[in-house]
């Protein structure tokens, strides 16, 4: 009975430390920028949180209404700022990535086809464990930077 209970015990240790990064992380406010009439491409953007114990990595993302899906930043080069990608997104223990316009964010990159405001882009993220997350994205037209929402008040 003593090595069941051992055996057991170790099975449960074992399947908590085998919980997979996609269930430890949640996506806040996922949307897609509208992009502009036969633009090539556009970016996805949302705030990931990693409620989990341990550090985990977005190593890839993928979604069927682009032929190339690639993780991306931005950088400043000389004054100049530019696109580039990246090997992963880490979201440290306890913490979060904010995909965000001028930093890291996901590139859809050759669209297969025009998309509309409020159009839906399933993205799959997937993490260093092998793990997946499906994020369902709005498309939205971009807000131009600096400018508050604008609040309709009766």
């Amino acid at each position: 009975m003593k090595r069941i209970s051992v055996l057991l015990a170790g099975l449960m240790i074992s399947a908590g430390a085998l919980a997979a990064s996609a269930d430890s992380v949640t996506v806040q406010n996922p949307y897609v920028r509208l992009a502009p009439p036969n633009a090539p491409a556009t970016a996805a953007f949302m705030v990931l949180k990693n409620d989990g114990d341990k550090d985990v990595k977005v190593m890839k993302a993928d979604n069927p209404t682009s032929k190339l899906t690639e993780l991306h930043t931005h950088i400043n080069d000389n004054g100049v700022m530019k696109m580039r990608p990246v090997a992963a997104i880490e979201i440290k223990a306890k913490g979060e990535a904010k995909l965000q316009p001028g930093g890291l964010h996901v590139m859809l990159i050759n669209l297969k086809a025009p998309m509309k405001e409020g159009d839906v882009v399933p993205i799959t993220l997937t993490f260093d464990d092998g793990s997946s997350k499906v994020v369902d994205a709005k498309v939205m037209k971009p807000v131009a930077a600096g400018m508050p929402a604008m609040e309709h008040k009766h």
